[in-house]
């Protein structure tokens, strides 16, 4: 084989070997509780359970896993990336403007934040478990430990997670292995529990095991809460390196360790306490335990760092208030911080930790957002395969249907354990939706009101002089919505000031709906008037606008302006009701005046030097 054929290949394994820490954390450190909590909801280890448990288990990761995600929906991006909120804004906003898309991929993103205040506590909880095997006496110390492993995790993200991050990989991969030996270790035991690969055992086992196999789904979903993120990191890793990580080392060791576990249960194994830990021999359990614990450690960092990275994208498309998002690496543009969201999640998931105490008692709190997410997934993906695979609406309804089925399945077995704490996920989902709804309504209210009478530049400018607004030197920079007419941050200065630079931009920005743009797709310039320049600048909702570095590149392009002298004027907006009574309800307005006032500053958030800004203070009315 030539040096070309293998470049490919190569370069695959390595960003599959990454993807391992990033991508597989959070479905991969589910054996620790998925197969005992389901066990516990059968009431018994017969051997039709254990055979109809660890084929339902098998099987729902074929097929959601294996068939819907990597077969169906990885296939489908939007420029690359992946993701409900990618899909939402690939049919949603892209092709055409639908509100109910935008509102089901937006909840699907909220439900998103549920799982990861959740994935933290259970994981890390799950993993300490193993020390009431090793020294019972030691029980009473695993929340406490639980905690200060959550308190530390969550104080180490400002750091970054740059040079811990190449570590996942290979840890990931050490225990990939370890679950696969186990599992192997474990099926020797009973080699009979192979019988378990045929679906038979699953559909005999729903269909005759009474009201409680359907009760049971709720807990095998467990197995597959983290198949999500295999669509939403695409971006980050690629389509290719992630199947492969997964058909070549995820998914075996998986289907072998739940396997393993089934398999010395029949043997005789004791149900008690963590089953996952009785695979190994017991002079290994504590060094499997600390691999365990890095493992959920690491599984809980991939869902936290997910959170930073989809909290960027809502604010770049307009759908949550800005927050501080700072970059903490300048290898990847995925290692950012963002401190609002990571100091909340850490009061959930402690909070969590300590109002369930056990890693069984949380599992009934899980599954809930996960599944409601995977349906939205679904709906949007019948659609995208009506409009741009361009499938007969027979053949799309057909595929989806069927997934349809598997997850609304899997949700309305989930929705039994509402009351027993899967409220909190879809309570945390239900506020952060909330948030969105607000900010989004309060922006396009405020666009409204401030653009509601535009002033044409030509007008404007021929009226300064007989208003005896006095040229200065130096140029101006307005950031504006308002594209073809006059700034109406400009309109105030002028107004108060009796001023305007000689030289003014008008500056527009844009988030596209795709995730990057190209640099020629970056700038549209205009000179609509004697020195006065009207800019559009478009960004992808996975870029973050920089103005320093625009303003070079709009230098570059002609505008005869010298970057490091220019002057920003930015609107410092205070929110009041209007007196006409045509406002939006009060509630929005006070809620998201509340946002507005403590959201990060615009300056800030584009990276505009201090020393250039002028910020104009007025009232709007909405």
């Amino acid at each position: 084989m030539t040096e070309t054929a293998t470049n490919p290949l190569k370069k695959s394994a390595l960003l599959g070997l990454g993807a391992l820490g990033v991508v597989f954390g959070d479905i991969g450190t589910s054996p620790l509780y998925t197969f005992k909590t389901v066990l516990d909801m059968t009431g018994g280890n017969s051997p039709q359970t254990i055979f109809g448990v660890i084929s339902l288990l098998i099987w729902t990761l074929i097929i959601i896993t294996s068939v819907k995600y990597a077969g169906f929906a990885m296939r489908i991006d939007n420029d690359g990336e992946g993701g409900i909120l990618a899909l939402m804004a690939l049919l949603g906003v892209k092709r055409n403007r639908r509100p109910l898309i935008v509102a089901a991929g937006l909840f699907g993103a909220a439900l998103i934040y549920g799982d990861g205040a959740i994935t933290p506590a259970i994981s890390v909880l799950s993993a300490l478990e193993g020390l009431n095997i090793v020294a019972p006496s030691l029980q009473h110390d695993v929340l406490p430990l639980t905690v200060l492993i959550l308190l530390a995790l969550f104080a180490l993200q400002p750091m970054g997670t740059a040079r811990i991050g190449r570590a996942f990989g290979p840890i990931m991969a050490l225990w990939f292995l370890t679950m696969a030996v186990l599992g192997v270790w474990g099926i020797a035991r009973h080699p009979g529990i192979l019988w378990a690969l045929n679906p038979y055992y699953a559909l005999h086992y729903l269909l005759h095991g009474g009201s409680g196999s359907f009760l049971v789904l709720g807990g095998v979903f467990l197995c597959v809460t983290g198949a999500e993120a295999l669509y939403a990191d695409m971006g980050h890793f690629g389509a290719g390196p992630i199947k492969l990580a997964w058909s070549a080392l995820v998914f075996p060791s998986l289907v072998l360790n739940y396997a393993g576990q089934g398999a010395i249960v029949l043997a005789g194994a004791p149900t008690a306490g963590n089953i996952f830990y009785r695979l190994c021999p017991a002079v290994l359990t504590l060094p499997l335990i600390v691999l365990s614990t890095v493992a959920t450690i690491i599984a809980s960092q991939s869902i936290i760092t997910g959170a930073f990275s989809m909290t960027r994208q809502a604010i770049q498309l307009g759908w949550m208030p800005r927050l501080k998002v700072s970059q903490t690496s300048k290898e990847g543009y995925g290692q950012i911080y963002v401190g609002a969201v990571n100091w909340l999640l850490m009061l959930v998931t402690i909070g969590l930790a300590l109002g369930f105490r056990k890693s069984d008692n949380l599992a009934a709190a899980y599954g809930i957002a996960v599944s409601c997410t995977m349906l939205m997934t679904t709906a949007l993906l019948l659609i995208a395969m009506r409009e741009i695979w361009k499938w007969p609406l027979a053949a799309c309804v057909a595929v989806a249907g069927a997934f349809f089925i598997v997850d609304a399945s899997f949700f309305a077995s989930n929705m039994m354990k509402l009351l027993d704490g899967g409220y909190v996920p879809l309570l945390l989902a239900a506020l952060v939706y909330l948030v969105m709804y607000v900010w989004h309504h309060g922006l396009v209210a405020m666009a409204t009101r401030i653009n509601e009478f535009p002033v044409p530049v030509d007008v404007f400018l021929d009226d300064l002089a007989p208003n005896g607004v006095v040229r200065v030197p130096g140029t101006a920079v307005f950031l504006t919505r308002a594209k073809a007419t006059t700034p109406p941050v400009m309109q105030w200065y002028v107004k108060h000031s009796k001023s305007l630079h000689k030289r003014v931009l008008a500056v527009t920005l844009e988030i596209a709906s795709t995730p990057w743009v190209t640099p020629r797709e970056r700038l549209r310039m205009a000179e609509i008037g004697p020195n006065f320049w009207s800019i559009t600048a478009t960004f992808g909702f996975m870029e973050r606008p920089d103005m320093p570095a625009l303003m070079a590149q709009i230098a570059m392009h002609g505008c005869p302006i010298h970057p490091n002298e220019l002057t920003y004027f930015v609107g410092m907006e205070k929110i009041v009701a209007r007196e006409d009574g045509h406002g939006i309800p009060r509630w929005i307005r006070v809620v998201f005046a509340v946002m507005l006032r403590n959201g990060a500053r615009v300056t800030d958030y584009l990276r505009i030097p201090a020393n250039q800004v002028v910020d104009i203070g007025r009232q709007i009315s909405i």
